[in-house]
């Protein structure tokens, strides 16, 4: 018997099967690489309830955004500006162009320019004020994965950010020790430009990546500068694991595989200069403490996002075929990467997911639904009759994470433990037939 899977269309859309089938993932729409052109959705199409959009729409306002830009499959959903800022405007990254060099690094191996085995001093001779030996143990995937080693608090006049050999201080060996350092990972532009024989970061981020996703910018003192919708398109690479419009670019699976799951034991929030939410625990910038859980609860436990000082953000969740962009001023008290505002902005996000709005199909006028969408604790499944002798969960990926007999005409199923995100429940036969679906929400 095959399992329903599920890897997107409308959210939360009832579905009446007689016999299980696999449901096709959608097809990811891109637009064109110049122009103005991009093809859009509308909320109401895919279930979205205004009353709880208007309410994102203004919490991102209070919270000083500039931008909250949502694509769903590809099409705009959502592009929002705020005072004077427009779609023509630029503002900057901030770290989360930490993600966009984690890429271009992965292009540049797969070049075959550089290797991530290889020691940064092959490239930048004399840059920390380690010991020779102690520098050559450092390599690009310790920078890529800030394990470098170095001091993420050196003695002024340097600071977390600073890049001069007397400021890169020897502190422990490399990978021993998870550290946010800036410094340390703004040398690999350095590396970047000299495997690549390119003029600047600008150059080869364009020639490389930015022509052929219509995404433009450019790097100034080492932060990108772009437009909301130049970071959209970046989003909207990486959901389509690094293809754009049938063409995959980013041929390496295995780097990007190694880039969006966590690279080191230290802190299995962080990738490749990437962060991973559903984790067991992670670390955040400026310390060295671990916490337990996902950093951003509210959200998908897939979810992966480029993060930057007064957040900026990129966020892609693959399970929902989602990329979101916030640009804007500090949303909170926290500057750093990870901020608070995060989880704010995912449960207002997730709250816009509540109720289809398309006629209900035959097996919800049949009887069978699921009550309340999305659910916090309880998830109640309602059938007509005594059809269902059973009720089971399956995740995104179709693994089955609940499954219990049915109790009568309506069961009680926990969703407490279960991560945020898509699933889907269905209602079996005393044969284990499955006799109707329902996409429901965590």
């Amino acid at each position: 018997m095959k399992k329903l899977i599920l890897a997107g269309c409308c959210l939360f859309g009832l579905l009446a099967i007689d016999n299980p089938v696999q449901a096709q993932t959608p097809v990811l729409y891109f637009p064109p690489l110049s122009g103005s052109t991009w093809a859009s959705t509308t909320p109401a199409s895919l279930g979205w309830c205004q009353p709880q959009l208007d309410s994102l729409l203004a919490f991102a306002g209070r919270k000083g955004s500039k931008s909250l830009l949502i694509l769903k499959d590809g099409r705009l959903v959502v592009e929002q500006y705020y005072g004077t800022y427009t779609a023509d405007s630029a503002w900057y990254w901030a770290s989360a162009g930490k993600s966009l060099t984690a890429t271009l690094v992965g292009l540049a191996q797969q070049d075959g320019v550089l290797s991530l085995g290889d020691s940064t001093s092959r490239y930048l001779g004399r840059w920390t004020s380690a010991t020779r030996a102690q520098q050559r143990l450092i390599t690009i995937r310790h920078q890529l994965t800030m394990t470098s080693g170095l001091d993420d608090t050196p003695p002024a006049p340097c600071d977390n950010e600073s890049t001069t050999p007397g400021c890169l201080l020897y502190l422990a060996p490399p990978a021993t020790r998870w550290a946010y350092h800036t410094g340390a990972y703004r040398t690999l532009q350095d590396v970047l430009t000299q495997a690549n024989g390119a003029t600047s970061m600008t150059q080869y981020t364009n020639q490389r990546l930015g022509n052929r996703i219509g995404m433009t910018g450019v790097w100034v003192n080492d932060v990108f500068y772009s437009k909301a919708r130049s970071m959209a398109r970046f989003g909207l690479f990486i959901l389509a694991r690094g293809a754009w419009n049938g063409t995959q670019i980013m041929t390496d699976a295995a780097y990007f595989q190694a880039m969006t799951t966590p690279s080191q034991a230290l802190n299995r929030s962080y990738g490749y200069l990437w962060w991973l939410n559903g984790q067991a625990s992670y670390k955040l910038p400026g310390s060295q403490l671990t916490f337990s859980g996902p950093f951003t609860p509210a959200a998908p436990a897939d979810m992966i996002a480029a993060l930057g000082k007064n957040d900026q953000k990129i966020f892609v969740v693959p399970s929902l075929g989602l990329v979101v962009v916030r640009q804007g001023q500090s949303a909170g008290p926290r500057t750093l990467a990870v901020s608070s505002f995060d989880n704010e902005l995912w449960k207002k996000i997730m709250a816009v997911f509540c109720r289809p709005t398309a006629a209900a199909p035959a097996s919800e006028a049949a009887g069978y639904g699921a009550f309340p969408n999305p659910a916090a604790e309880t998830l109640t499944l309602r059938q007509p009759a005594l059809a269902a002798a059973s009720v089971r969960l399956l995740d995104a990926l179709g693994r089955v994470v609940r499954q219990q007999p049915a109790a009568g005409m309506e069961t009680s199923v926990s969703v407490v433990t279960l991560a945020p995100g898509l699933y889907t429940a269905q209602w079996l036969d005393a044969g284990g037939r499955v006799l109707a679906s329902r996409r429901v929400a965590r």
